[in-house]
C-alpha cells in the first residue's frame, strides 16, 4: 500500500481501478451489456447528430469524443462549450441528440445547457461521475461513472473514466448502427480492457520521469501543448491541468496551428509540449505523425525545448528532443487516455515546484454551481 502525500496523486494512481469498475458498468464477459443498449436506443435520433455541452476538462473528453464518434461510428458531431450553448437565442433547427458532461453532474453551465436542450424537445444522455446528481436525474439517459469520489479539485480519475465510457458510447453506437462488425468489436472491447493494466504497469515510470522533468523545467514561464487529431484534445487538457494545478501558464494548440502564430512565443522560457505517439495499423494515425516528425525536426533546427509524449522505442522521436516520455503502444483512439496520464503527473510535480496547494488550487471549486458565478 503506497502512502500519498496528497489526493491529486493517490487519484492519478486509483485510474487503473478507477477504469475497471467504470468498464464493469457496460461490459460483462468480453461483450456490451444488452441491457444498457436497449436504454441507450431512447437516446439517438435517426439523423445520427450529437451536440456535445461541457465546460473544462468535461469538454477536452467532449473533443476526443467528437473524433471517436465520427470516425467509429460515422455521427455528425459538435462540441460547444456549455456556458455559451443556453445563452445562444435561435433554436437549433437541425434538433440533434444532445450528450452533456459533467463529473459532478451539478455543473450550473452543464445543468442550464441540458435544461435548453429538453426546452427545445431534444433528446439527451448525460455522462456523470454521480448516479443521483441533478443532470443524471433529468438526463433522458443517464450513463454514469464508477471513477469514486474525486477530493482533489484538479480532475484526473474522472476525466479517463470519461473517455472510456465515451469509447463505450462509440461501440453501442457503432453496433447498433451496424457500422462496427462483430470482429471488430471483439478487438475494440479486448483493447479497451488490457488498458488497464497496462497504464498500472507504467505509473511508477512516468511519476519518477515527470518528477524530474518538473524540477527540469520549473522556471518556464509558459508551456505550448500540441497534439493532432483526437491528441489536440490531451493538449487541451494537459495545458489546463498545469494551470490550474501550478498557476503556470500553459496553452493548447493543434500542432499545424504553431506556425500561425504561436511559434513567436517558443524560446527558452517557453518550451513545447508535443504529443507525438502513433498507431502504426492505422494509417491516418501515421500521416499525422509523420507530420509531427516535420514539426519536430524544424522544432529542433529552431533550438526549441521539447518535452514528447511518444511511443516506446521510438528512437526516431527521441533523436529530435529534448525529453521524451514514453507510453507503451495502443490503438489511436485509446492513446489519450494513457497519454494524459504523464501531463497530469507533469502537473501535480510542477505544483509542488512552485509550493501550490495542488489539492485546493486558489480560486476555483470542484463543481462550479450557480452561486460560483
Amino acid at each position: 500500500m503506497q502512502n500519498f502525500a496528497h489526493e491529486m496523486l493517490r487519484e492519478i494512481y486509483e485510474q487503473p481501478d478507477a477504469l475497471r469498475r467504470t468498464l464493469d458498468l457496460y461490459l460483462e464477459n468480453g461483450n456490451l451489456k444488452p441491457d444498457f443498449a436497449r436504454r441507450l436506443a431512447g437516446w439517438s435520433i435517426p439523423e445520427g447528430e450529437i451536440l456535445i455541452a461541457a465546460s473544462g476538462s468535461s469538454r477536452h473528453s467532449g473533443l476526443a469524443a467528437e473524433i471517436i464518434l465520427e470516425d467509429l461510428c460515422g455521427l455528425a458531431v459538435d462540441v460547444e462549450y456549455a456556458s455559451e450553448y443556453s445563452c445562444r437565442g435561435a433554436g437549433d433547427m437541425r434538433h440533434p441528440s444532445v450528450l452533456v458532461l459533467s463529473q459532478s453532474g451539478e455543473t450550473s453551465d452543464t445543468l442550464a445547457a441540458l435544461r435548453e436542450a429538453e426546452r427545445r424537445g431534444q433528446k439527451t444522455l448525460a455522462i456523470t461521475n454521480a448516479v443521483d446528481s441533478t443532470i443524471a436525474r433529468e438526463a433522458t439517459v443517464s450513463m454514469p461513472l464508477a471513477a469514486g469520489i474525486e477530493r482533489a479539485i484538479p480532475a484526473t480519475k474522472s476525466f479517463t473514466c470519461q473517455l472510456a465510457a465515451l469509447y463505450l458510447l462509440a461501440l453501442y453506437e457503432g453496433s447498433r448502427l451496424d457500422r462496427i462488425s462483430e470482429p471488430a468489436l471483439g478487438r475494440h472491447i479486448t483493447d479497451l480492457s488490457s488498458l488497464c493494466a497496462s497504464i498500472e504497469g507504467q505509473l511508477d515510470r512516468w511519476r519518477k520521469q515527470m518528477a524530474a522533468l518538473a524540477n527540469k523545467f520549473k522556471s518556464a514561464s509558459t508551456f505550448l501543448y500540441l497534439g493532432r487529431g483526437i491528441h489536440y484534445a490531451i493538449a487541451r487538457e494537459g495545458a489546463l491541468k498545469l494551470k490550474e494545478a501550478s498557476y503556470v501558464h500553459a496553452e493548447g494548440y493543434p500542432s499545424g496551428e504553431l506556425k500561425h502564430g504561436p511559434n513567436a512565443l517558443v524560446s527558452d522560457r517557453v518550451p513545447l509540449v508535443v504529443l507525438a505517439t502513433v498507431d502504426h495499423s492505422l494509417e491516418a494515425s501515421v500521416l499525422r505523425y509523420e507530420k509531427t516528425l516535420h514539426l519536430l525536426r524544424e522544432m529542433k533546427a529552431q533550438g526549441a525545448r521539447v518535452i514528447t509524449i511518444a511511443n516506446a522505442g521510438d528512437l526516431e522521436v527521441e533523436d529530435l528532443v529534448s525529453d521524451l516520455v514514453p507510453v507503451l503502444p495502443a490503438p489511436e483512439y485509446l492513446l489519450p487516455v494513457s497519454e494524459v496520464i504523464p501531463l497530469q503527473l507533469f502537473a501535480y510535480f510542477m505544483a509542488l515546484e512552485h509550493g501550490v496547494d495542488v489539492d485546493r488550487p486558489r480560486n476555483l471549486s470542484k463543481s462550479v454551481v450557480e452561486t460560483d458565478k
